[in-house]
């Protein structure tokens, strides 16, 4: 419904502020409010960059997109559509070889190791949706290794990161999981936990789950 002042309004501001952040963003969670409530900016800073406020709004609208859309089955258009969506009017998507909503053409990597070949994405994404496709009832450790499986294969030239998290939010709420936001004060503790998730999955997943009590505890405040 779209209600504002209850979980719907906290959450678009929360995950809009959070998981930018965590990719740099340099806007205040109360800029963010201010975005998403009145459409403006009101800063304390002299300069903001124009892709922190774009992406934050794409971001928004890519929350909307996804509760309309969360029962769908994951597919690789539907991965692409939240790029689109996310990237769009940024100064990435003028540049030729970036390819907003299409799979990246340049190699990249993430924390300093190697991710999938340009070439082997498709690929590489096809094996991920069947794996997870061929699981008969999805878990909570399914959604997170879900998670760590696209950002290992880092399908996009950037947005990844953002593009990842919204979708174990909408995988969570598709399978009846509390969903929760990689807050950005935990930041370090997941990057740890998908740095080293083959040697020791608990960490990422307790880092998971630590970000769902909290949003357990937000919840428990609307409903009372």
């Amino acid at each position: 419904m779209k209600l504002k002042g209850n979980i719907y309004h906290y959450t678009q501001i929360k995950f809009a502020y959070n998981t930018n952040r965590i990719e740099g963003s340099k806007l205040s969670e109360d800029e963010t409010r201010f975005i998403f409530e009145t459409n403006t900016l009101i800063s304390k800073d002299e300069t903001q960059n124009v892709d922190d406020i774009v992406e934050t709004a794409n971001h928004f609208y890519l929350f909307d997109y996804m509760l309309d859309k969360v029962d769908v089955v994951l597919n690789q258009d539907l991965i692409k559509e939240y790029h689109k969506i996310l990237k769009s009017g940024t100064e990435d998507s003028r540049k030729g070889w970036f390819k907003v909503g299409e799979y990246k053409s340049l190699p990249n990597e993430v924390g300093g190791k190697e991710t999938a070949k340009p070439k082997d994405v498709e690929k590489e994404i096809k094996k991920l949706l069947l794996w997870y496709s061929s699981l008969e009832t999805v878990t909570f450790k399914d959604i997170v290794e879900f998670h760590y499986r696209f950002e290992k294969i880092h399908p996009f030239q950037d947005g990844n990161g953002r593009v990842g998290r919204a979708l174990m939010f909408k995988e969570c709420l598709k399978n009846n999981i509390v969903p929760f936001i990689i807050e950005d004060s935990f930041k370090a503790f997941y990057y740890r936990g998908l740095s080293n998730y083959e040697e020791e999955k608990g960490f990422l997943e307790e880092t998971c789950l630590a970000m769902q009590d909290n949003y357990k505890e937000v919840i428990k405040k609307f409903l009372n």
